[in-house]
């Protein structure tokens, strides 16, 4: 048996999926009041004073918190449809496709969110491992259900699967975050070429 561990944004797509969905879903309001709730967030993210974690976790809570979870949902079954397919890189489409022919166990590993992800997970016949949001009483809280994938992606595997059953890994990734899940394998992959 073999094991494909894949990043999504910017590894199978071509961009920030994430980012789009919370712009796609914000209020007119989230989005007039983004620059000055957001930008200096954004800016630190950039000067890497802050990590990809904590710049998720601020912009997820002003866009989601209160908000309905079935109207955030109905959104996202949307952008699942009507984004992804237009955002998936051919080649990694072409990857995971063979990995599926090889009867591997391919499972998308990411910080973005359950609610558009499982969808195409389910119709490409993907396993997945991400972010759910919190919920109560029918509306969001604005937090994780279980606290940030991104960081904590091994853990995750390690949590689902016993990788001693596994003769060979296959890892797929773009970003820091991802080197923890990319030394798990024998076969890895870093913004698309092989790493040694």
């Amino acid at each position: 048996m073999e094991l494909a561990l894949i990043d999504f944004d910017n590894t199978v797509t071509d961009c920030d999926t994430y980012a789009r969905f919370l712009r796609r879903v914000a209020t007119p309001e989230q989005l007039a009041q983004a620059w000055w709730k957001v930008g200096p967030w954004l800016l630190a993210y950039r000067l890497k004073l802050i990590s990809a974690q904590r710049i998720r976790a601020r912009v997820t809570w002003l866009v989601m918190r209160g908000r309905h979870a079935d109207d955030i949902a109905a959104q996202a079954a949307g952008f699942s449809r009507e984004v992804l397919p237009e955002v998936v890189r051919p080649q990694m489409l072409e990857q995971i496709r063979w990995h599926l022919q090889q009867r591997h166990t391919v499972v998308i590993v990411s910080g973005s969110l359950d609610l558009y992800l499982r969808s195409w997970c389910d119709a490409m016949g993907l396993e997945m491992i991400c972010n759910r949001l919190e919920s109560r009483d029918g509306r969001l809280t604005g937090r994780y259900a279980e606290g940030d994938c991104g960081p904590r992606k091994v853990e995750r595997i390690r949590e689902r699967y016993d990788l001693s059953r596994y003769v060979r890994i296959h890892a797929y990734g773009d970003s820091s975050e991802d080197r923890p899940m990319l030394a798990l394998a024998q076969e890895r992959w870093y913004r698309g070429k092989p790493l040694k």
